[in-house]
C-alpha cells in the first residue's frame, strides 16, 4: 500500500485507522466501538508512535483524532485496569502508570492536533479535548472526568490545564463532582471551538485542518510552540525566550520563511517544503 507520506505511517493493529482526508492531514480514527473507544495499553503505545511519526513527517503539518460509534473515547481501559491490580501483579505494571494517557493527555509534541468529538469524552478521553489544539464537538457530545466515582484520578495532564483554560472554580467542580457536562456548556466554558451537528462534525475538523495545513508548516511548528509555552510557563518573557532560541531561530534557516515573503511581494500563493523544525 502506497502513502501521500515520505515514510509510511507505524502500524497500527489494535485501536487506530489512519487517513489522509485532505493534503497534509493525518486523520486517526480510534476504532473500538464496542468499548467505547476505551484505550488498552496497546492502544496507548500504538497512539504514542503515531505523535511521534506525525512530528517526524514532513508531508504532514496537522492531525484530526475523533472516535467509531457513539463515543469519542472512554478514556482508560477499566477492565484491563482492574485486572492490573492484583496483589501479585507488578506496581511497575499497572496502567495507571507511565505511559498512562501520556500519549495524547501528556503530549507536547510540535504540529497541532483537531479533536473531533462524536460522542463521549470521559475520563482519559475528556484528557484528551482538553490537550487539543482546537475542538470541533457534535450536538450530543459529553464531557467528563469521573475518575473520582471510581477511586482513581485523572492524572493525564487535564487537571492544571483545565485551571488554565476554565479557571479553579469550574475545574474544581468539574473534576470533584466527576458529573458530566454538554457540548454546549464546554464551548461556553472555552474547552470546545465550535459546536455542529453530530453528521458534520469529522468534517469540519479537517476543514479547519485543512485551512491550517495552508500555512507554512515552520510557522505552524514555530506559532504553536509560542501559544504552548505561553499556555505551560509561568512567565511570558521566559515563554518568548524560549520559543525565540529554538523554534524562530530554526524557522529563520529554513526556506519556507523566504517563500512566504517571495510569495507575498510576487502576489502569489505560496509553495510550502517540508517542514526543518
Amino acid at each position: 500500500m502506497s502513502f501521500p507520506t515520505a515514510t509510511p505511517p507505524p502500524p497500527t493493529p489494535t485501536f487506530l485507522k489512519l487517513s489522509f482526508p485532505a493534503p497534509r492531514v493525518l486523520l486517526i480514527r480510534m476504532d473500538r466501538p464496542q468499548a467505547l473507544n476505551a484505550m488498552s495499553t496497546a492502544g496507548q503505545w500504538e497512539m504514542h508512535s503515531v505523535w511521534a511519526w506525525l512530528d517526524a513527517e514532513p508531508t504532514l503539518s496537522v492531525a484530526v483524532i475523533t472516535g467509531t460509534g457513539r463515543a469519542f473515547s472512554a478514556g482508560a481501559d477499566l477492565k484491563e485496569w482492574n485486572g492490573s491490580m492484583g496483589d501479585d501483579a507488578d506496581p511497575s505494571k499497572r496502567m495507571g502508570n507511565k505511559p498512562a494517557f501520556t500519549p495524547l493527555s501528556r503530549r507536547l509534541g510540535k504540529k497541532p492536533v483537531i479533536a473531533a468529538v462524536n460522542g463521549l469524552a470521559m475520563g482519559g478521553g475528556c484528557e484528551f479535548v482538553v490537550n487539543c489544539d482546537l475542538v470541533v464537538a457534535s450536538e450530543d457530545a459529553v464531557f467528563g472526568l469521573p475518575e473520582v466515582k471510581r477511586g482513581v484520578a485523572p492524572i493525564g495532564g487535564a487537571l492544571p490545564r483545565l485551571i488554565r483554560t476554565v479557571g479553579l472554580q469550574r475545574a474544581s467542580e468539574f473534576a470533584l463532582l466527576g458529573e458530566p457536562i454538554t457540548a454546549q456548556k464546554a464551548c461556553e466554558w472555552g474547552i470546545v471551538n465550535r459546536v455542529v451537528k453530530k453528521e458534520e462534525v469529522v468534517d469540519e475538523a479537517v476543514r479547519l485542518a485543512s485551512k491550517m495545513a495552508e500555512n507554512s508548516p515552520d510557522a505552524i511548528i514555530c506559532t504553536r510552540a509560542g501559544l504552548r509555552e505561553g499556555w505551560e510557563t509561568a512567565s511570558v518573557e521566559r515563554a518568548v525566550e524560549l520559543v525565540l532560541d529554538r523554534e524562530w531561530a530554526e524557522l529563520q534557516k529554513g526556506e519556507n520563511i523566504k517563500e512566504g515573503l517571495k510569495a507575498f511581494s510576487e502576489k502569489r500563493k505560496p509553495v510550502w517544503k517540508g517542514s526543518r523544525l
